[in-house]
């Protein structure tokens, strides 16, 4: 987690101040609870939070002498509160307030990756619908088709974000558990209804069983959908990428007036933007191996799987954060050249209505694989002389004896490929 790719408000969400400010909302609701069932003096959570003080400096300095983290910010809190402190944490263990804050980050941090993929759709469903109709080739393999549109390539785009809102928002209520249970999980040293009464003040669902740690299977699968986002970032970039190659040219990143390509080429406008999501998704989905890998830790607990969340939490919700809000950008602010995708789409002379002459000529009688032969030929002969695909059909007599001229025109209409869009566009949005 660097500046560079790093938006305020979900960085702050993975700083000291706010874990800090977590842990002491976990203590004061479960010294709360320990009032309510008479296990403390009454009194002691009011006396506590009216003089604890987050000092983020004193528990570092603390930390460097105690080497733990949640004694020194326990001593810390303590200092300060004076002889009521002495009842906080009665009964828990460091994993009850680190496991619980950890999935309190998370989620906060995944409902604002959720603002930001709705803020995608936004921008995407705004874009197709304008190029809706706005004829393109597709290519399969790299290679020419058949034609579609720009709109229909963006919706697709839609129809996969839809998905992946919905994946977020099943990991976020899959990580949403708390636990208050103790060492190895077992209530011995604290009541199960202090665990229920912290996970309702915290809106989290109480762990049905842990080991003095939360299982990490959730976590697994939290990680594996922020992968899976990242591949959706991907995908796009990697197509605003090969539509922005010179020999292309069909849509460009935005280029702000007095922005630089290259430092050697004046020329160049380069598809920077793209390039930095492919790079970013990497980073982001290279959090998921060790994610699965904390799954198994040693017995009721061990600690390998501490260093790699204070990593990958902050490392990949923000960087994802800041992707998405990237791609939204390149989504409102994209240039599309449509005299070049026309262009692009008539340079193999019409060869993409091969298949609807094949099928015209099976539909005639014609068996499949003869049929096939027939057009493959005509296809070839047309790339090798560079005539239109609809002269070299001509040439054929076995054509001309099966479909007329006037027949063989109306096969070449673009209208044909584009029939269905409507019915497309319906299935996404309409869910």
């Amino acid at each position: 987690m660097i500046e560079r790719y790093s938006r305020k408000e979900v960085k702050q969400i993975w700083e000291d101040q706010n874990r800090y400010k977590i842990w002491l909302e976990i203590e004061l609701a479960a010294a709360q609870a320990m009032e309510k069932f008479n296990i403390i003096p009454k009194g002691v959570t009011k006396k506590v939070k009216s003089k604890s003080k987050i000092d983020v400096k004193k528990i570092a300095k603390i930390e460097g002498k105690v080497r733990h983290d949640v004694i020194a910010f326990l001593n810390s809190i303590m200092d300060r509160s004076g002889k009521e402190g002495r009842f906080l944490h009665k009964g828990m263990t460091s994993s009850d307030v680190l496991d619980t804050c950890f999935n309190l980050q998370l989620r906060q941090s995944g409902n604002i990756i959720l603002n930001d993929i709705e803020e995608v759709l936004k921008s995407i469903k705004k874009q197709a619908l304008k190029y809706k109709y706005t004829l393109c080739i597709g290519r399969s393999h790299g290679i020419h088709a058949e034609p579609t549109t720009f709109g229909l390539k963006l919706i697709t785009f839609y129809a996969e974000f839809s998905r992946n809102y919905k994946r977020l928002e099943k990991a976020i209520e899959e990580i949403s558990t708390c636990a208050i249970s103790g060492a190895v999980g077992t209530f011995a040293n604290i009541d199960p209804r202090i665990e229920k009464h912290v996970a309702k003040k915290l809106k989290l669902k109480v762990e049905p069983i842990s080991t003095q740690i939360i299982p990490r299977d959730r976590h697994a699968y939290f990680f594996s959908v922020l992968g899976i986002i990242a591949s959706s970032i991907e995908r796009f970039s990697v197509e605003i990428r090969n539509l922005q190659r010179t020999e292309v040219a069909e849509v460009y990143e935005f280029f702000k007036k007095k922005q630089m390509g290259s430092s050697a080429m004046p020329h160049k406008k380069n598809p920077v933007l793209s390039e930095n999501l492919t790079g970013l998704a990497r980073l982001i989905r290279s959090t998921v191996v060790p994610a699965m890998e904390n799954v198994a830790l040693w017995h009721e607990r061990d600690i390998s799987h501490s260093s790699v969340e204070r990593n990958i939490g902050p490392d990949a919700t923000v960087t994802l954060d800041f992707a998405l809000n990237r791609m939204n950008e390149i989504v409102r602010s994209m240039k599309i050249n449509s005299e070049n995708m026309a262009k692009n789409l008539n340079l193999t002379k019409g060869l993409f209505f091969s298949q609807r002459v094949m099928l015209d000529l099976t539909s005639r009688g014609l068996k499949r694989e003869k049929a096939y032969r027939i057009v493959q030929k005509c296809a070839m002969r047309s790339i090798e002389k560079n005539t239109p695909f609809f002269d070299s059909l001509l040439e054929d007599k076995n054509i001309r004896d099966i479909i007329s001229v006037n027949n063989l025109k109306k096969l070449f209409d673009f209208g044909y490929h584009t029939k269905k869009i409507n019915v497309i566009f319906n299935r996404v949005l309409k869910k």
